[in-house]
């Protein structure tokens, strides 16, 4: 029975892939006839959750998990990439090519769905009154909010208003696009929900109190003004009840697979050099130079599928973010190529015919490298396919910086300078230089000194294109700083958002080419 139940789970999620949200959220599940018994047996209600979890993390591994990091002031796509695949090209052009048909934005939306809608079965299955806290049932029932909640969070970040799929009002909200300050206030709910139901500790890779605190205090900075719901001092409040139960650790063990889940770790997605637990990330961000020049064996082979902004590599004086001994520059990004001694070359890619567009050789990300899976380790693998490094979603550092947002926005500046400079302390191996120590700055210096910090303490870990959106920052700063955006000139305030799929509005009536977001076709 559990095996059924898991292998129904994956194969819907495939479905969803080639169909719209509301084609998946209408279709009979193949496991429909034994719900009943699904939610009144908490060990199988269990195992459909841990299905969620591995459709959940999937969305973060291959080519679909830097899908929206691309387009940014941080990321942009290799130079081979975006002559290559124009229609992709446009994620970073924001040319015509953004828009209603690019299947990999349609594929960001559907793999999102299957999540939410299992979710949502669970909270509808055992959602009923007198459940004991701290129960079993309580405990997986906090966790399908957090998943619903999170995953209700992106999808408003990128695409603005969505269907909100509560089960217990299916009929009242249908399948159609709900205004932006319901959708806020459901995913507000479903957090805080989260809160007082998951426990404050867990498995590794599944979501406690902890992460439930952090991502609502995310959601209080996050929902529009528009909607009347963004309140910092609530942030402050949720952050403050989580960040003492989590330590800062050094940086670089952050990065060492040995050391994975952390006391830094508030939520990281579980993976392993072995298939189908691999992440398959290095295959997409490593070097095509050094895959042509030393093979697959090499663990920081790869294909170029994003590359740093010179912004995000260079260092203050040439214009970047990197600051002189700063930690976090060297394990964040790869500079220098050699391997055993020898040093690749463009040789061997010379037919890409790029000009002065090469960019294989120059910084990569390095975050994700996996060793394991080099030539020259016993595990036999030889491919930066099989690349396995756990995930981080949310840690420490990422929510010390948040709330230190939060009382800049309160006007408690100087106290936030101190709570950045707990997390630059670390930046310097636990000794801050006194120039690099942040001092008193106004409110106005905060805000642009924060983001700078943000590039370099969570580089590359899927966080830059929400904070850009949130801050209200995307098209300035990527206008700026990525080389494709600058060079096509055509970004515009309404890319801000992603289009509505067009398989989705062909398959789901409730949305309509006239519900599409301003500016797309």
């Amino acid at each position: 029975m559990k095996k059924t139940i898991i292998k129904i789970f994956i194969a819907g999620a495939v479905i969803i892939s080639a169909s719209s949200c509301k084609k998946f959220l209408t279709e009979e599940s193949l496991t429909k006839v034994d719900e009943s018994k699904v939610y009144s047996d908490i060990g199988l209600t269990e195992t459909s959750l841990k299905g969620i979890y591995g459709s959940w993390k999937n969305i973060r591994t291959d080519e679909q998990g830097l899908i929206t990091m691309m387009g940014t002031d941080e990321l942009q796509q290799g130079a081979f990439q975006m002559k290559s695949d124009a229609a992709k090209g446009g994620l970073d052009r924001y040319d015509g090519n953004l828009n209603s048909l690019l299947n990999q934005l349609a594929n960001q939306w559907n793999l999102r769905w299957p999540v939410i809608n299992e979710a949502a079965k669970i909270i509808k299955g055992i959602d009923k009154p007198g459940i004991a806290p701290d129960s079993k049932e309580a405990h997986v029932l906090g966790e399908a909010y957090f998943i619903r909640g999170f995953v209700d969070f992106e999808l408003a970040m990128y695409w603005g208003e969505i269907p909100i799929r509560d089960l217990n009002r299916e009929k009242e909200l249908g399948f159609r696009r709900q205004p932006l300050k319901d959708v806020w206030a459901f995913i507000i709910n479903d957090l805080t929900r989260a809160s007082t139901l998951c426990p404050q500790t867990n498995d590794p890779g599944r979501a406690t109190s902890g992460a439930a605190l952090a991502m609502l205090g995310k959601a209080y900075m996050s929902a529009p003004e528009s909607t009347g719901l963004r309140s910092f001092d609530k942030a402050r409040e949720a952050f403050e009840k989580m960040m003492g139960r989590y330590t800062l650790v050094p940086y670089k063990d952050l990065w060492d697979y040995a050391k994975g889940n952390t006391a830094e770790s508030i939520l990281e997605f579980q993976f392993s050099p072995v298939y189908p637990n691999n992440n398959k990330l290095q295959f997409q961000i490593g070097s095509r130079a050094v895959q042509a020049f030393f093979g697959d064996g090499c663990y920081y082979s790869g294909y170029d599928k994003v590359v740093p902004t010179i912004h995000a590599y260079e260092t203050v004086a040439n214009g970047g973010v990197w600051e002189d001994g700063d930690l976090r520059r060297n394990e964040s990004i790869r500079y220098d190529f050699t391997y055993y001694g020898e040093t690749p070359t463009l040789d061997p890619i010379l037919w890409e015919d790029l000009g002065n567009d090469y960019d294989e050789l120059k910084p990569h990300i390095k975050k994700y490298e996996d060793f394991r899976t080099d030539k020259h380790t016993d595990n036999k693998i030889n491919n930066e396919w099989n690349s396995g490094k756990n995930i981080p979603v949310l840690r420490l550092a990422d929510i010390k910086l948040c709330y230190a947002e939060c009382l800049n926005e309160l006007n408690k500046t100087g106290d936030a300078v101190a709570v950045v400079n707990e997390v630059r302390t670390r930046a310097w191996g636990g000794t801050l230089p006194n120039d690099k120590r942040w001092n008193v700055m106004s409110q106005v210096d905060f805000r642009t000194n924060i983001m700078e910090e943000r590039i370099r303490e969570l580089f590359a870990e899927n966080w830059r294109r929400i904070d850009l959106i949130r801050t209200g920052k995307l098209l300035e700063l990527v206008k700026a700083r990525n080389k494709w955006t600058k060079q096509s000139g055509t970004i515009q305030p309404f890319n801000t958002l992603f289009p509505i799929p067009d398989s989705e509005m062909k398959l789901n009536p409730q949305i309509t080419p006239q519900d599409q977001n301003p500016g797309y076709k």
